[in-house]
């Protein structure tokens, strides 16, 4: 599965290019925005919730998170309008990291408002990472799908764009496989992230 990516194939774009493109194919006629997520770990730049569960502030993390409820359903209801769906595989290892634990909390709230996800377990996937994990892979409609690339400190700097028809299709049907291994997100975070006491951030 994924064999297009593993090569380095792709052309390269800036964090700067593969965010203004990532807008405006989302702004066009898609109906699909499909994500894969590998990391167990990341810098989320721009993220206040993110600045302050990093600083060891869990409510204030958790507040922040909330606060973003209206600007996150009004997402939805315009994706939903439009005939966007949002789907996300969040691939995920045990014991849960912190900021995955964090992640989850923020997924709840978007789960809740539309978004599409399901969490795989590794364990579940180890026959398809042998050679390597599974990229991190975003999928926009049927006419490009991005490889996300992180520096050395674990913060978006750019992605390889692939425009190829068959890739992107073949990618899709990859993408849907691995969706239906996954458990539904409620029952997911109710059972393993719910009981967790808050995060030690190192």
């Amino acid at each position: 599965m994924f064999e297009c990516f593993r090569s380095g194939a792709g052309e390269i774009l800036t964090r700067a290019d593969y965010l203004a493109e990532f807008s405006r194919v989302h702004q066009g006629d898609i109906n699909l925005l499909a994500k894969i997520e590998r990391g167990q770990t990341f810098k989320e730049q721009g993220s206040p919730s993110w600045d302050a569960f990093a600083s060891g502030d869990w409510a204030g993390a958790l507040r922040l998170i909330e606060n973003e409820r209206d600007a996150i359903a009004a997402y939805f209801r315009d994706t939903s309008q439009r005939g966007l769906v949002f789907r996300r595989v969040r691939v995920v290892e045990f014991p849960v990291s912190p900021y995955l634990q964090w992640e989850m909390n923020v997924f709840r709230l978007r789960s809740e408002l539309g978004e599409e996800i399901r969490v795989l377990d590794a364990r579940k996937i180890s026959d398809l990472e042998r050679e390597a994990p599974l990229p991190e892979v975003i999928v926009l409609g049927h006419s490009v799908m991005y490889a996300v690339i992180y520096d050395d400190e674990l913060q978006g700097a750019g992605a390889r764009r692939f425009t190829d028809p068959g890739q992107i299709s073949r990618t899709t049907r990859e993408f849907e496989a691995l969706y239906a291994m996954g458990e539904g997100f409620p029952e997911f975070f109710e059972r393993e992230i719910a009981p967790l006491a808050p995060p030690t951030v190192r």
